[in-house]
């Protein structure tokens, strides 16, 4: 373990967090560790269990808060946002049961919590950050190798293991599992990857973290993780070639997509009708072409104020649990004011990306960003907790990778 000397922190420029010291940096740097340990063991047997890792890295950090000139338009879009989507709730048809249930009150926990952990990260010591960021490579490289061992061995390691202090459990549903283990490392691996390149001698850790997930991603019937490496890739090249207008352009792309779903979807039904077109798809990809339809059509019944939160869920069987796409979710469940909001949203997240020159943890950002993107139009849920943790998690790693200085043999100190 290294950390930097003195005069390496002295040098930092202002704002990296690298020459912050005292209990508040040990203590973020402390929380922020004991993050990065636990994130490759959730990653593997409980991705579930990301949205009370979040929160309590949050809670921890509240201490840490606070909001820059440049975090105050996408904070206030959040916002905004949030507010809009909880009003929203007071004309869903989806009932909310008990308090613990409402996903709006969750949105509004979330939203602060999930902010801390970011601010914590960014205030982190910087010998504390360079060890979580050791520790989250480390781990997350052998969460690679772990899934390419189960994906030759039939997931045994990981039904021994639930067998064991769970229940037993269907070869099938294990490798449903684990697949969702490859969605947590390809989200995950860009900024791990150049946090590990920020600590001497470690990029090579990036192969195994990729091979991972890719290997995962085939064994166990997850498409979109394989494509989501190879998307990642382009885009970190992308990026570094055009460092000011890549992020601005994916952000547009982001945007207009949030817009322009519903006619998307329908022209492309209408297109397939006109040239009786009926192509043999995966039982998969079949589904989610039914659910984006449905979804299309009942989003013509409340274009613009939706049919409120979390509405999705009682519109089965033609849509099971959420359309599986989430621009036409948005669209579904918050109208065309919360397509607006979050277009917004991402656009303005995007753009704070840019730079004016090549910036490896601005590329790998926006690598996680396009992944993220990727999963969420054709996988996941808008509001899934776990999948909005995940979200905050790799903010804060690219965070604390931006804080973090390139040791140098001339400036760092074996301990």
């Amino acid at each position: 373990m290294t950390i930097l000397s003195r005069g390496s922190a002295a040098a930092s420029p202002p704002g990296s967090g690298a020459g912050e010291g005292g209990a508040l940096g040990v203590w973020c740097g402390g929380v922020l560790v004991f993050g990065a340990v636990l994130t490759p063991l959730i990653g593997w047997l409980a991705p579930l269990g990301f949205a009370a890792l979040l929160a309590l890295l949050g809670l921890l950090s509240l201490p840490a808060v606070r909001v820059g000139p440049n975090d105050r338009p996408v904070l206030v879009a959040l916002l905004v946002a949030l507010l809009w989507a909880a009003v929203s709730s007071t004309w869903s048809p989806h009932p909310v049961d008990a308090l613990e249930d409402s996903t709006a009150l969750k949105l509004g926990l979330q939203l602060p919590l999930y902010w801390a952990a970011v601010c914590g990260a960014r205030r982190a010591s910087a010998a504390l950050r360079t060890a979580a960021l050791q520790a989250l490579a480390w781990g997350l490289a052998a969460l690679g190798v772990m899934l390419i061992v189960e994906a030759f061995t039939g997931a045994s390691i990981y039904r021994a293991l639930h067998e064991q202090f769970y229940e037993p459990i269907r070869p099938d549903l294990a490798a449903r599992n684990l697949s969702r283990s490859t969605f947590v490392l390809a989200v995950l691996w860009p900024v791990a990857a150049v946090g590990a390149m920020r600590v001497k001698g470690m990029g090579w850790l990036s192969v195994p973290m990729a091979a991972g997930t890719v290997v995962g991603a085939v064994a166990f019937n997850a498409d979109a993780p394989a494509m989501a490496v190879f998307l990642a890739g382009a885009v970190v090249l992308a990026t570094l070639r055009w460092p000011a207008d890549a992020p601005r352009a994916l952000g547009s792309l982001a945007a207009v997509a949030y817009i322009v779903m519903p006619a998307v979807v329908i022209a492309g039904r209408a297109a397939a009708q006109a040239l009786h077109l009926s192509p043999t798809l995966p039982l998969s990809w079949a589904m989610r072409l039914g659910y984006w339809t449905h979804a299309a059509d009942w989003i013509g019944d409340h274009p613009v104020r939706g049919w409120g939160l979390e509405a999705s869920r009682e519109f089965g069987p033609g849509i099971v649990l959420h359309p599986h796409n989430g621009p036409l979710q948005v669209w579904l469940e918050l109208g065309a004011v919360g397509a607006l909001m979050a277009a917004a949203v991402w656009w303005l997240a995007l753009s704070k990306l840019t730079r004016e020159k090549p910036d490896l943890v601005a590329a790998a950002a926006t690598a996680s960003a396009a992944v993220y993107l990727l999963f969420g139009g054709v996988n996941f849920g808008l509001w899934q907790e776990w999948w909005l943790a995940l979200a905050a998690l790799a903010a804060a790693v690219a965070a604390a990778a931006k804080g973090q200085n390139v040791l140098r043999p001339s400036t760092a100190h074996p301990i």
